[in-house]
């Protein structure tokens, strides 16, 4: 057996080359095969044998080339790309797993997460090259925006979106927020109404009130909004600076209408004609004594006159001043007149040498005066902004001989016209300033603190303390023109009555009683408003207010 010779080995059916397509000569050559591992090896190499020399399809050193004249197609069937990128990544056997399988040529891909920077680090060369606050839409897009953005009852339910516009009394198709013409402002007057608006945004400041015919009341009181009695005051100047209305404690109202001077018997409504001012002159300030019995009349000359009113009867003229008389206070039998210089005279009506005391503390034109009701003290507001408070006490005075004042205020940015004396706490004044400040300060004259102060929406022209309550009254002008009580210490809004005049309210006194108030402004109108209630025990000895029908100028209208 061991001399018989070996059988060779098994050699290929046919020796002669068979062609290969171009698909298959290419997956062949990327092939490798690995070197069988040789004997005595602890391992298998892990280097694979470039290839064998003696075989005739592969080439050691590259792969041959693939000839040009070849056909593209092989068996009829045309060679696409991915079938050729298949093919170069290995050989499919036919009837094989690789034949079986579906070949996907559009794969999943995960979104690449995006990398987190710094605030430092600046953005990729993805991102639009534009400005950050410039959009980076084009006109197009911005206008189909803009088209979307009209309301259009079709893109929700059509019988939801016409019930909420009759719920709402708005049409479908309007804007809720456009710009509309302004409503018409009510007045009797247009020329009137022309003027306030073109001065409105002059005098205008925060907490104005835009309403023009509104009025707030507290609901624990109820204030009339509507004045009792409105009397004809024509040729009533409207200037900031005078005091052109009193009201005696004999129930009556003495009004100064330009150049002459009317009282009022408000519990029989007849008009008495007093007087006139000397010619080219006019009635600057009017202001009834203690008793009633005489009237003081200021002049724009700077004289003072003194008239009976009981016989209507001018006593004497007592002069001196060199500017108008603006303010005028009785004190007894002293009556102190505020001049136009900053002066304050004291005139002792009695005797011939009527001036006793001369007080030298304003800078400017003094135009509110005061005097409490116990003669100790005198409050003066000017039109240098300052309020003094004075001592009482007067005397016989030299040429040399001038008073100084217990306490003088600056807090006041305007003009002080408006100083009131508190009638239950006789150590309080209150004091308010004009367009620049419309502030409202209450003072402690014993001690010289200032305990409250309250911002209001426009300039205060007068002052005025309830008799039985404890409220404070103030009358305003532009741009509201309204009469406001306030609570006391508290300085709360109790009732406000807005547009009160058709002009700014400049003037106010209070009846006798303490229930109503009598305002007079530019409209040349007197309007009576009964604001507080009189108790039982004072409301019997009160006189009627109007019982009767005036004629003529301050007639009941």
């Amino acid at each position: 057996m061991s001399n018989m010779p070996r059988t060779p080995a098994r050699r290929s059916r046919s020796v002669a080359k068979t062609p290969l397509t171009p698909s298959l000569s290419a997956a062949v050559n990327s092939l490798t095969i690995a070197s069988p591992a040789r004997k005595g090896s602890k391992g298998s190499s892990s280097k694979p044998f470039p290839g064998d020399i003696t075989n005739p399809f592969f080439q050691p050193s590259k792969s041959r080339p693939t000839s040009p004249l070849k056909r593209a197609t092989s068996g009829g069937i045309q060679v696409s790309e991915s079938l050729q990128r298949q093919a170069n990544a290995g050989v499919i056997r036919k009837g094989g797993i690789e034949s079986r399988l579906d070949v996907i040529t559009c794969d999943y891909r995960p979104p690449k997460p995006d990398m987190k920077r710094s605030k430092s680090q600046p953005a990729g060369t993805n991102h639009y090259k534009r400005d950050r606050y410039i959009t980076n839409r084009e006109e197009q897009d911005v206008a189909a925006t803009l088209e979307l953005m009209h309301l259009n009852p079709r893109s929700a339910s059509p019988g939801h979106t016409a019930r909420l516009a009759e719920a709402a009394n708005l049409p479908i198709n309007k804007r809720v927020l456009a710009f509309h013409e302004a409503p018409p402002i009510p007045s009797s007057d247009p020329l009137m109404s022309q003027q306030r608006e073109i001065v409105r945004p002059l005098y205008a400041r925060p907490g104005a009130l835009t309403s023009s015919t509104s009025s707030t009341t507290n609901k624990t009181r109820k204030v009339a909004m509507q004045p009792e009695r409105v009397l004809d005051a024509p040729g009533m100047v409207d200037d900031f600076y005078l005091n052109l209305i009193s009201w005696s404690c004999l129930n009556v109202v003495a009004v100064a209408l330009g150049e002459s001077t009317y009282v009022w018997q408000a519990a029989t409504g007849s008009v008495v004609h007093v007087g006139d001012a000397p010619e080219g002159s006019y009635v600057s300030s009017v202001d009834f004594s203690q008793d009633g019995m005489f009237l003081g009349i200021g002049m724009g000359t700077g004289d003072v006159e003194l008239w009976d009113v009981e016989t209507n009867a001018k006593l004497r003229t007592m002069g001196g001043h060199q500017a108008q008389i603006a303010t005028l206070a009785w004190n007894g039998h002293v009556l102190s007149s505020g001049c136009g210089d900053g002066s304050i005279w004291h005139h002792d009506v009695r005797i011939a040498r009527h001036k006793v005391m001369e007080l030298l503390g304003h800078a400017g034109e003094v135009c509110g005066l005061k005097w409490r009701e116990d003669g100790e003290l005198l409050a003066s507001g000017g039109n240098d902004n300052v309020v003094n408070v004075w001592d009482g006490r007067v005397g016989d005075v030299n040429d040399d001989s001038r008073s100084s004042a217990k306490w003088t205020k600056r807090n006041h940015t305007a003009a002080v016209k408006a100083v009131a004396w508190c009638p239950w706490s006789p150590s309080l004044l209150a004091s308010g300033g004009g367009t620049n400040d419309a502030t409202i300060h209450i003072w402690n004259t014993t001690t010289g603190a200032r305990l409250h102060s309250l911002s209001t929406p426009a300039q205060v022209t007068s002052l005025h303390f309830a008799p039985h309550r404890k409220e404070l009254l103030s009358t305003h002008g532009y741009p509201t023109n309204s009469i406001m009580v306030h609570a006391y210490p508290s300085m709360e809004k109790v009732a406000e009555i807005r547009d009160a005049h058709e002009s700014r309210v400049l003037f106010s006194c209070v009846s006798p009683s303490g229930d109503v108030v009598c305002t007079g402004a530019g409209d040349e109108n007197l309007k009576f408003w009964r604001l507080w209630e009189v108790p039982k025990k004072a409301g019997k000895k009160a006189g009627k207010v109007g019982g009767g029908m005036g004629e003529g100028i301050l007639a009941l209208r």
